[in-house]
């Protein structure tokens, strides 16, 4: 079967009762069975958070059915402990082809959007590879400005161990940059919560006021609240 047909069954038969127990290989090993080797997964952090950056980053693994294994445990960075995530981190650099973070920083966020900054993001974060790919795995996001052949999945990040391997890159460059932030601006609590809204970060806002980290274009104070505390965010 043609890799595209392929491809294109696997996201029209998408169930979410069908998600495997951990990310695989699938979609990369039909791209693999017809010579597109350098192919890149792709996932972004930071999307819904109300201060800091965007980050996206870009994976390539091997072309072997080993990489399996040797990323075993390698999943949705939200599923994963702080710990989890540190460890899996490492793990990624040894044995990945290639690897790339790209940043959208607060001020594109809001002059162009969140979407546009994502895709941004995105795009530098493929540049920032070598070699580069020949097609791209994204969780549910497209690059219209770039020429790469792309396929956009569903739930990706837990369908595609290239793209699940991006999450954890993303959302650990983020966290470190975060942390730093933290020490910029005292008192928002940015290691803990990442700049997402939790009800700790909405009373520090209410408190402090916004900081040149946060994102003006988004509703800081309103009720569009993120109710629960860091553990049941998955931050």
């Amino acid at each position: 079967m043609p890799y595209a047909a392929f491809i294109l069954g696997l996201m029209m038969a998408f169930d979410r009762e069908l998600i495997p127990p951990t990310p695989d290989l699938s979609f990369e090993m039909a791209l693999w069975q017809v010579g597109l080797t350098f192919v890149a997964g792709i996932d972004e952090a930071g999307r819904g958070a109300l201060a800091g950056p965007v980050a996206a980053a870009a994976v390539i693994l091997p072309a072997e059915t080993q990489i399996f294994k040797s990323l075993q445990g390698i999943r949705d960075s939200k599923q994963m402990t702080a710990d989890q995530r540190e460890e899996g981190r490492a793990r990624i650099i040894k044995y990945a082809v290639t690897w790339g973070v790209g940043y959208a920083t607060v001020e594109e966020i809001d002059q162009w959007g969140i979407l546009p900054a994502t895709r941004l993001a995105a795009t530098r974060a493929i540049e920032a590879l070598e070699p580069i790919p020949v097609h791209l795995l994204l969780d549910y996001l497209f690059l219209p400005e770039v020429s790469i052949s792309q396929t956009a999945l569903t739930k990706g990040d837990c369908r595609s161990l290239s793209i699940a391997a991006a999450s954890v890159m993303a959302k650990t460059s983020r966290d470190a940059m975060m942390g730093d932030l933290d020490q910029s601006f005292p008192g928002y609590g940015f290691a803990r919560h990442k700049g997402y809204g939790t009800v700790a970060h909405r009373d520090a806002l209410y408190r402090l006021g916004a900081s040149p980290a946060h994102r003006l274009s988004f509703d800081l104070l309103g009720k569009n609240k993120l109710q629960g505390d860091e553990e049941k965010l998955g931050l």
